[in-house]
Parts: C-alpha cells; structure tokens; sequence
C-alpha cells in the first residue's frame, strides 16, 4: 500500500512542473499577443507592419544588398566577375591600407543606412542579433583567425548620452555566433572624437 501512495506521490510530482511548464508558456504566449496587438513590430527600415515576425519586411529584405564573392581580397569590395582567388581591387592596389583584411554585410544603401541609424540612435538594440548574426556570415573567414573581439568603446559622454555601445552590442551578437570571446575594456577611448555624422569622406 505504502509503495502505491509512493508511486502515486511521485506521478504527481513529474505532472505538477510539467503543468507549471505549461501554464507559463501558456500567460507567455498570451502576453506576446496582447504585445503585439498593442505594439505590433515594425520594420525598421520603413516601419511597415510584419505580422508575426522581426527582421525587414519583404520588401526591404529584397532591396538589401548582401556583399556575396567574388571580392577583392584585402577591402572585401565586390567585383562584376570573378577574376579568382586571392586577387586585389584597384582601390586596394592603388591605395593599399593599413589593415590586412576588412569584410562588410551589406552595402551601405538606403535600406542599411536606415538599419544603423535606428540602430545606433533610437535605441534598437534588437537588431544586434540580426545585424552581428550577418556580420558574422561575412566575416567568418577572419573569425575563423580570431582569438577575440575587440569592439572600440565610446567615450564616457557620448556613452551617457546614447546609454549603450553598439559596437560592444554587435561584438556580443557576432561572439554568440562565433564563439570568439569578446575582450571588453580591453581598450579605452581616452579622447572624445567628434560624431561622424554630418562629416564629408575626406573628414
């Protein structure tokens, strides 16, 4: 008898979290609703509804210009053709820079341009995981070489005044991915630079 209450006890035991596990993801799935009926997501390249997803809509999906090879192999600058591996662009020959290898997601069009501005100045840090998630992507051959991230911290004004740093965000989205750590506070920004917004090429 007592070895049938026991069973009995530990049956109820296994339901009860299971029940628990249900009823949250139950209120969970009902408070989403209630969410995104209130506040249905947008796109934030042109503030279209998307039904139930996040990311761009289609769209501003389609007009997204993901950088694909062939590319020059030192800017990452994409080519018409494919001249083969290993080969430079003129920019990169004519003007070599400091830098071994530099890789890009996309190209800086409207739709990506209005992505970084939401990004960095509305406060838009759920585009990290889909903006590093690409990054990573284009960059996964430097990844592969990498013992750690290093994102250029901002000063500690401009820091108060945008409240995050989407360099260290972005770092953190694309380590997820990647599994290379990232190496905060490994650098400090000692002079406050002005924005570059506003600024011509040459400045």
């Amino acid at each position: 008898m007592n070895e049938l209450v026991s069973a009995s006890q530990e049956l109820e035991q296994e339901q009860a979290p299971s029940r628990r596990a249900r009823l949250r993801g139950g209120l969970r799935s009902a408070l989403r609703l209630a969410l995104d009926l209130a506040l249905p997501p947008l796109c934030p390249s042109c503030r279209a509804p998307l039904g139930d997803g996040a990311g761009l809509c289609a769209e501003c999906w389609s007009k997204l210009s993901l950088i694909e090879k062939p590319y020059c192999a030192r800017l990452g600058i994409p080519f018409t053709y494919d001249p083969g591996p290993g080969l430079l662009s003129m920019e990169a020959i004519a003007d070599p820079p400091a830098y071994d290898r530099a890789r890009a997601a996309v190209r800086y069009d409207d739709v990506a341009r209005a992505l970084v501005v939401v990004f960095k100045f509305n406060d838009r840090l759920d585009l990290a995981p889909m903006m590093g998630r690409w990054m990573a992507r284009a960059g996964s051959e430097l990844l592969a070489d990498a013992d750690g991230l290093l994102p250029v911290p901002l000063h500690w004004r401009r820091l108060w005044a945008r409240r995050f740093n989407q360099a260290a965000a972005l770092a953190g989205a694309i380590s997820e991915v990647s599994g290379v750590p990232v190496l905060h506070g490994s650098i400090n920004r000692v002079r406050a630079t002005p924005q570059q917004v506003g600024l011509s090429k040459s400045e």
